[in-house]
């Protein structure tokens, strides 16, 4: 129930206790004489190619691993606990990760593209198994025996004499001051490796057991800070003033309105505008008392209700031709039949737990940043740009925040937090209000897919092409690492520099003749927009396949054959394969064509399936759904998942984090969208911005989790989320014989859908 670092040595303390280890040319470990004698001849520098920026053994013979990624909630802590554990031979409850602190780790590219297993993982597990060779090399000098007569358990070697030596013994609380190789690669690709050959899956003791996260205790009692608990002496709190209509900039401030609140005062530098005060609540208020006279609104937004009309007639700025088989135009002009139909989605906001939070203490040649966003090296980054510090200059510190899966309001904070403390020589911490993150967080971007196929007179898809157009996902960069991403970085005048991206369906269907592609459209407002869009929760992945695999489910009713059965006839992959039957066969799926038509009843029910691929890993998701004519309620009662990620590490985890994308996906498909109107986001509430609560969570969530020991781990956090959507609108059409091709779906559009059918 204790935070973290009631848990272990910190790193200075580690530092502070160690004395030097030096490695032979023969690589073999050897005590220095400096040993006990301080740290400074020892201390190695924190880069990638020392094994001690990424393990070490402490005087009790525990171990930290130092891992630049975070855990948002996904178990992650845990799992590179056990992979360390099994790696180095000690008990797991032995292993402290140290996470996201830029003093002590490198930058793997924080919690990104659910790569934490499948990227992050693979650094610590050389490192660990270099760290155990050196060990045991030493332990065999010592005793005058060969390695290979060492055995190694708990943490302790021994060999058959029965001569023993702990890790702590050999080395605890020294250096290794030994090198890996490194793949001169940062962010989520950086990987190092040693000499030792890392174990076998047939060798793990602890990998793919299952073993509760460590966190929980830690929330649920209160005693973990969050990034919000964060004090640091003399602070000042800000709020930040960002304008009542998108293109407002102040004109004129009358500081005098807030002369009656004890120690407030305002900060402006250019368009950037926010009031400090020593204690939050005096800051709160000031901002509401804050007297502004803005400039005049001038519409950039296209009416909501026009808002995919605006897509579909915008010029495209970027096409990306993803994947192109065979004579797509020549095979529709052959075709006995063409289906064809276009999905929509809209705007979607992170809509965190709470706003985000950030503290940053300036000082003249070093800064300190405390943040909840989960890419913490790139946010020091962006505070040491915003300062004009070099980076290593800036102590980036990651603490719990209320959220994040992809960019969210989190990188915003950071910035204008050190923007604040540089104008004011305080530290200084911003923390926005519910309106604030809803309104202006980075958004997942609105888009529509438009799909056709041609079969020929037996039936058979000779053609097929999937073509999605919308909002890039990259309006703004996936991190805060350059200030110009951000709204304070652009109300001082740094330019934008946007990238247009998209992405296309992730699928094996093995049409004789296929194209998948991307137009992509600019922004609606070019700088400091409530509506600019970045990464978002498997960013895309939902979006598209709603489309594609909704679509795959037109086909097969098009050509009467079963849903589950038609995608099998297509797809090429094994893997995918495997996923589809397993989702099948543990739902108990029952073959058959899809309704011919519109269905009868109050109360109607139907199941419907999606598969999808991610970076490695294979889902398939089967729904079943109750629809209510009267109300218009969905419910998403049950979830039958199979996924197949490789080798699982910890079962539990696993399965946690699959019921979290499936709650987050019912969110996105039945209640989530941005509402805004031509000058504004609208939605900046609960109310206006509803999420799912527990009355529509599933009744059940099963699975089918396939463990492929042979192949290497790929993530978990992101693929089941993509396929949510579609399994829901397949099970509704199931259900009722009615399509539903656009998200939300709400009450008020499946009352009107199924009256119109």
């Amino acid at each position: 129930m204790n935070a973290p670092k009631d848990l272990a040595l910190s790193r200075r303390e580690f530092l502070k206790a160690s004395g030097a280890l030096v490695i032979s040319s023969s690589g073999v470990v050897m005590m220095a004489e400096s040993v006990g004698q301080g740290t400074a001849a020892g201390k190695p520098p924190l880069v990638p190619v020392e094994l001690d920026s990424w393990i070490a053994v402490l005087p009790n013979g525990n171990v930290t691993a130092f891992f630049g990624k975070m855990d948002m909630g996904h178990g992650l802590e845990v799992a590179i606990a056990q992979i360390v554990a099994d790696e180095l031979d000690v008990e797991l409850d032995k292993v402290h990760i140290d996470m996201s602190d830029t003093a002590t780790s490198c930058n793997q590219g924080g919690a990104s593209g659910s790569t934490g297993i499948q990227q992050g993982a693979r650094p610590l597990r050389n490192a660990s198994a270099e760290a155990r060779r050196l060990l045991v090399d030493r332990a065999a000098q010592q005793w005058g025996v060969p390695a290979e007569q060492c055995s190694v358990n708990a943490g302790v070697i021994s060999i058959a004499d029965g001569r023993k030596v702990s890790y702590g013994e050999l080395i605890g609380g020294r250096f290794f001051n030994s090198k890996v190789e490194w793949n001169k690669q940062v962010g989520n690709a950086m990987d190092v490796k040693g000499r030792a050959q890392p174990k076998s899956p047939s060798q793990y003791r602890v990998v793919g057991k299952e073993f509760p996260r460590r966190d929980v205790a830690g929330k649920v009692f209160g005693t973990r800070d969050w990034v919000t608990d964060i004090h640091v002496p003399g602070m000042l709190h800000a709020r930040v003033i960002r304008p009542p209509h998108a293109t407002g900039t102040p004109l004129k401030v009358d500081e005098g309105s807030i002369k009656s609140v004890k120690g407030a005062r305002v900060v402006r530098e250019k368009n950037f505008l926010a009031v400090v005060a020593p204690k939050e609540w005096d800051a709160v208020r000031a901002a509401r008392m804050l007297k502004i006279e803005w400039s005049a609104k001038k519409d950039p937004f296209p009416e909501m209700a026009n808002l995919h009309e605006y897509i579909r007639s915008a010029p495209v700025m970027n096409t990306e031709e993803a994947a192109m088989k065979g004579n797509v135009a020549a095979a529709f002009k052959t075709a006995a039949r063409i289906v064809e139909a276009e999905y929509q989605w809209p705007f979607q906001s992170h809509a965190s737990m709470g706003p985000a939070c950030a503290i940053v203490d300036a000082q003249a040649d070093h800064a300190t940043l405390w943040t909840g966003t989960q890419k913490v090296h790139y946010a020091r980054d962006g505070v040491a740009a915003m300062l004009g510090l070099p980076p290593e200059k800036v102590h980036g510190i990651w603490a719990y925040g209320p959220g994040s899966y992809g960019r969210n309001d989190g990188g915003d904070a950071a910035i204008d937090a050190a923007l604040l403390s540089k104008l004011t020589g305080k530290p200084v911490r911003v923390q926005g209000m519910r309106a604030d993150g809803t309104a202006w967080d980075p958004k997942g971007p609105a888009c529509l897919h438009r799909a056709r196929a041609a079969l020929d007179a037996s039936g058979k898809v000779i053609a097929y092409e999937f073509v999605s157009k919308g909002f890039s996902r990259a309006n703004i960069a996936t991190n805060e690492s350059n200030p110009r991403d951000s709204l304070a970085g652009q109300e001082i005048g740094m330019p934008p520099k946007p990238e247009l991206v998209f992405s296309v369906p992730a699928e094996s269907y093995g049409f004789d003749n296929k194209r998948l592609a991307a137009e992509i459209i600019g922004p609606l407002l070019e700088r400091s927009s409530p509506l600019r869009t970045s990464h978002f929760r498997d960013p895309l992945g939902p979006e598209i396949q709603f489309g594609s695999e909704q679509f795959i489910d037109e086909l097969a009713a098009a050509t009467g054959e079963d849903p589950v059965a038609f995608r099998l006839k297509y797809v090429t992959a094994p893997r995918d394969a495997a996923v589809i039957r397993a989702a099948a066969e543990k739902s108990n799926w029952q073959a058959r064509p899809g309704p011919k038509g519109p269905k009868a009843g109050d109360l109607m029910s139907g199941r419907g399936i999606a598969y999808a691929q991610r970076s490695g890993t294979l889902v398939a998701v089967v729904a079943e759904v109750e629809v209510e004519r009267k109300t218009g309620r969905v419910w998403a009662k049950k979830f039958t998942v199979a996924h197949d990620c490789g080798l699982i590490i910890n079962p539990e985890g696993l399965r946690y984090a699959i019921e979290g994308n499936v709650v987050q996906g019912i969110s996105r498909t039945l209640f989530e969208e941005v509402r805004f109107d031509r000058n504004m986001v609208t939605s900046v509430d609960w109310n206006t911005y509803p999420i799912l609560d527990i009355r529509d969570t599933p009744q059940t969530i099963d699975f089918a989790l396939i463990n492929r020991p042979e192949v290497a781990p790929s993530g978990a956090g992101e693929p089941t989320m993509r396929v949510i959507p579609a399994a829901i609108a397949n099970a509704f059409f199931d259900a009722t014989g009615v399509r539903m091709r656009r998200v939300p779906m709400t009450p008020e559009r499946v009352k009107a859908a199924l009256a119109k059918a």
